[in-house]
């Protein structure tokens, strides 16, 4: 019997999953064992909502007739693919209620830096908070994709950001730092770009325990819990006025269907940069409408609750970091 990605990769270091090493190569060679059945795959997935992770001949622009919100709450923008999977919908909703308190609602002349902007799928979102946006991405695949949409995203590493200091008002590091083997750099790097006073909005995936073929196909390097990610926020100067956890209502039903999985040793194949050469994201799991459709709601209730209150568990993890004001 086929061993499966996940249980493979949870056998070795997070050093030895990276790209050139033996574990690495053995993990690409099982991926490319599975291609055989994409092409039923994707018939298959037609019916579902899907999130694509592979360069098409066309792609949106996201960058037209973007405007400041007039109210205190941001509302979501349904611009890109992205924007319509309940994931990503309860994610932006999440951000931008959390914005719109330690920040601020509206453009107000500032600069806004999205660390790991991928193809700039946060960026429309995140342009409402700024009149001058730019993004950073290690990754070459996906910014030929973000220029098409309009978006001034450049190739950087995030431990040694190409940005003066206290460039910004608002910096973005939304399910990046996971993916960086040195976090406490990262974390110093978006502290010195980032101007007294300013907000760093941060978003993780929750729990070790929880590790799983979505973290091998995106080569995570770990998973937090919020007591771990706010003391090492506050280890790099900045102060963390919220951490907690997002996706809280569904948490019973993720933690288990990934624990049924590895206890199963069957995981959905989905398309990733670091294993399939067309590949410019990692693809998301695609979900039937009408469940796609409850889930949304679930987290349009679940902000609700988060303007309120920290959530107690969940399968991702949000934070708002504040930069100090500058001291005479």
């Amino acid at each position: 019997k086929r061993e499966s990605l996940t249980h493979h990769a949870l056998r070795i270091t997070f050093q030895d999953r990276q790209p050139g090493s033996e574990a690495f190569s053995s993990v690409s060679a099982n991926r490319r064992s599975w291609r055989l059945r994409k092409s039923t795959f994707y018939f298959h997935r037609s019916i579902f909502i899907k999130i694509p992770g592979r360069l098409s001949a066309t792609t949106p622009s996201s960058k037209e007739n973007i405007k400041a919100p007039m109210s205190s709450n941001t509302p979501m923008q349904v611009r890109i693919e992205e924007d319509k999977h309940w994931w990503f919908a309860s994610r932006t909703r999440a951000i931008l209620a959390l914005l719109d308190k330690y920040a601020g609602p509206g453009k107000r002349g500032r600069r806004v830096l999205d660390v790991g902007a991928g193809a700039g799928n946060m960026m429309h979102h995140l342009a409402l908070y700024g009149d001058e946006i730019v993004g950073l991405e290690y990754n070459p695949k996906p910014i030929p994709i973000a220029h098409e949409r309009g978006w001034d995203v450049r190739q950087g590493d995030a431990t040694h950001m190409p940005f003066e200091d206290a460039s910004f008002d608002i910096v973005a590091l939304l399910d990046t730092v996971e993916h960086i083997p040195d976090e406490t750099a990262v974390f110093r790097e978006t502290y010195r770009v980032t101007k007294p006073g300013g907000t760093m909005i941060v978003t993780v995936p929750a729990f070790m325990w929880l590790w799983s073929q979505n973290d091998v196909i995106n080569m995570h390097q770990r998973r937090y819990t919020a007591p771990e990610l706010k003391r090492k926020l506050e280890a790099a100067g900045w102060r963390v006025p919220y951490c907690g956890y997002n996706n809280f209502i569904i948490f019973p039903l993720g933690a288990g269907i990934i624990l049924l999985r590895r206890w199963l040793g069957k995981e959905p194949d989905m398309a990733s940069p670091h294993f399939d050469d067309e590949a410019y994201q990692v693809e998301m799991e695609p979900a039937p409408p009408w469940l796609n459709t409850i889930l949304e709601t679930i987290g349009k209730i679940e902000v609700a609750l988060l303007r309120r209150m920290r959530l107690p568990w969940g399968t991702s993890i949000i934070a708002v970091a504040q930069k100090p004001e500058a001291t005479e």
